[in-house]
Parts: C-alpha cells; structure tokens; sequence
C-alpha cells in the first residue's frame, strides 16, 4: 500500500467528527481491508439496554469507509446489507474488519465482520461502492493534514 495514501487515511480518521462521536479509531489498514474499533458505552444503548444496531453499523461502515478508500481513489457506498447475530457486553471493545473480496474498475465488493474482545461475531455484513476515478481529496491538502 502507498505510504502517504496510508498516512493520510490514519490522519484523515482521526480528525472525522462521525468517528470521533463515537469514538472510533482506525487500527490496520492495507489496500483492500480495514481494522477499526470502539468501545461499547451506555448512551450507545438502545430502548431495551443492548447495544443499538446503529452503533455497530457505525463501526462497520468506517471498517467499509478505509477499506474502500484505501487505493488511493475515492469510493462512496452503494449498498451495506447487515445481518444482527448478538449484542456485545456493556463496556466491550468491538471491532469490525471489513476485506475487499471483489475488485472491478467501477465496484468493489466487501465482507465486514464485527466482533467483540473474545471474538464473538456480532455482526456479518456485505458491502458495495462505486469506484470514482478520482483521487482522495485530502492526499494534497498539506493544511488538512497538518496536526
């Protein structure tokens, strides 16, 4: 993977307000796939005291969001299809891992698990973006990526 594309991304993750509301943080990156994890606190909670399935969607779409961006060109979702398996414990560090498993000029096509700290799957999601030729508009912006 480019350096500067990987750098930018780990940057670009840190400073986005969606993100850091929900306290997201990019872990691994390679071209194709994505690490990203959060804690599970309780104003994540849904009316019966579980997680929110919009939570764990949030941590799903930005392991999809880095994944697909991480060739170096822009990609914007078309379709995120989530299957619910189980809800994480009250304070659980939950991960999603979302990997490219098809590559076309214009789509590409992802699986994305989210996992609690033991590995218990809570979440299987498949995923598709439109591929733009465009690059990442943040790669140039030197003030952006400046702390």
């Amino acid at each position: 993977m480019d350096e500067k594309v990987r750098k930018a991304i780990f940057k670009r993750m840190e400073q986005e307000p969606f993100g850091r509301k929900f306290g997201i943080t990019l872990v691994d990156i390679k071209e194709g796939y994505a690490r990203v994890e959060m804690r599970f606190t309780s104003d994540m909670e849904n009316m019966f005291g579980i997680a929110h399935g919009g939570a764990i969607f949030s941590l799903m779409d930005a392991a999809f969001e880095v994944a697909s961006n991480s060739h170096g060109t822009m990609a914007v979702a078309l379709n995120m299809s989530v299957n619910y398996l189980a809800s994480p414990a009250k304070g659980a560090l939950i991960n999603a891992e979302a990997s490219e498993i098809n590559k076309t000029k214009r789509t590409a096509a992802y699986d994305i698990r989210a996992t609690d700290e033991s590995g218990k799957l809570l979440a299987a999601c498949q995923a598709l973006v439109y591929r733009l030729d465009k690059p990442l508009p943040f790669l140039e912006d030197k003030d952006r990526l400046s702390p």
